[in-house]
């Protein structure tokens, strides 16, 4: 598998992963016969595979990744057309 999540939205994802995870656990000690803390629980479980692991099947489908977050040692591998986005509040020139 490919890399294609920065470490920067690796270490995010893990973040809320496991609040995610914490807080739907939780729920599920209080109310065991609702289903949305399950549900919260599998999703952010999800999201700590993805940072773990820094491959996102989403983003692979969409064919993107974050790479603007990458350290610089793997911008080099995109192409030298790539621009970053503009964010809107200034423009550089």
């Amino acid at each position: 598998m490919k890399k294609n999540v920065g470490t920067f939205d690796a270490i995010v994802r893990i973040t809320f992963g496991l609040t995610g995870v914490a807080w739907g656990t939780a729920q599920m000690v209080r109310h065991p016969n609702r289903g949305f803390p399950m549900m919260v629980t599998m999703a952010s479980a999800m999201k700590v595979a993805e940072g773990i692991t820094r491959y996102c099947p989403m983003l692979a489908m969409l064919n993107m990744n974050s790479a603007r977050l990458l350290p610089s040692e793997k911008r080099e591998e995109m192409p030298k057309d790539y621009e970053a986005p503009q964010t809107g509040y200034y423009k550089e020139t």
